[in-house]
């Protein structure tokens, strides 16, 4: 009998029409928007199904969206497959995705965990609309490499570090714009390739100060419970059953590196072997992939 996780994926996931089957398929899914647009005070269901994608794509707009999509693929997964999802044994997000792993834990009501995402990305726009910033991802390096070519390519003053560990030969740094522009060629100089992210900023560093002081304000008004189940969390790649330590790990998470691969390696040891990527995107089984490769992922999506 497989043991079951279920991941949920973070900002970058997002595309315009995503949600609208789950929505016209199942009441639950379509109540989760309606309930979001009594929370955030604009229609989030038009934004996601019809878009435009320049909007979706924004930090402010694109956080609720893929948290109340995905849950709404929870809920369409609920209905279709009630058993699976009571199967499940341990979760994780990936970034923004932890507050939908937490909210299917039972750690925070969707309203109250909502509110929370929403500042989050109102305060994330607003640090990087204040420095010009970006994110990279470096693939076919070592992080010890990536580690290299980081501190080759900032100038005085400037930030770039890795934000993300992805998977093996899957890194993504995130720092000020210039720093960024120049890693893109000293990591393809070394041997590597490096694709710029479409992001608004140096999500997961230093750049974030500003953001991390907002998210623990929206936070402390926001009532949390123990998990039901673990959640693995980003920051230190490990499952806790104290609220108030949830909450700490969440405000950490802002300038904190997403140890992703790591946090997979959690919920495999534990005995997961069957995973599901719920909400919109493949990326997470992709990653999984390359962390293990006879691991089975499916995903629960609108495509």
């Amino acid at each position: 009998m497989s043991e079951i996780g279920f991941l949920f994926p973070g900002q970058g996931a997002q595309h315009v029409g995503m949600g609208q089957r789950l929505s016209g398929e199942c009441s639950a899914a379509a109540e989760l928007y309606a309930r979001a647009t009594e929370v955030l005070g604009y229609d989030l269901a038009a934004a996601c199904f019809d878009g435009p994608q320049q909007q979706l794509d924004t930090t402010v707009i694109s956080q609720p969206a893929i948290f109340v999509t995905s849950l709404a693929a929870l809920e369409w997964l609920r209905a279709d497959r009630p058993e699976l999802v009571e199967a499940c044994v341990g979760t994780a997000g990936l970034s923004l995705g932890e507050y939908t792993a937490l909210v299917f834990a039972g750690v925070m009501e969707f309203e109250d965990a909502l509110r929370v995402v929403q500042k989050r990305g109102e305060a994330m726009q607003a640090a990087s609309d204040k420095t010009p910033s970006g994110m990279v991802s470096l693939l076919l390096m070592e992080p010890e490499r990536v580690e290299a070519v980081c501190r080759e390519a900032v100038e005085t003053g400037e930030v770039l570090q890795i934000a993300n560990y992805l998977c093996p030969g899957n890194l993504v740094v995130s720092g000020h714009r210039s720093a960024c522009l120049r890693v893109v060629e000293l990591a393809e100089a070394a041997g590597g390739r490096a694709v710029e992210l479409p992001v608004a900023g140096a999500f997961h560093t230093s750049l974030m100060e500003p953001a991390d002081q907002a998210v623990a304000e929206a936070l402390a008004d926001c009532p949390m419970s123990a998990p039901r189940i673990p959640v693995v969390s980003n920051v230190d790649a490990a499952a806790h059953q104290d609220p108030e330590e949830i909450r700490e790990l969440l405000i950490r998470q802002v300038k904190s590196p997403v140890l992703w691969a790591d946090s997979m390696s959690q919920l495999i040891s534990s005995g997961v072997d069957q995973f599901y990527e719920i909400g919109p995107g493949r990326v997470l089984r992709g990653l999984l992939k390359r962390i293990d490769r006879k691991l089975v992922c499916e995903s629960v999506n609108d495509s």
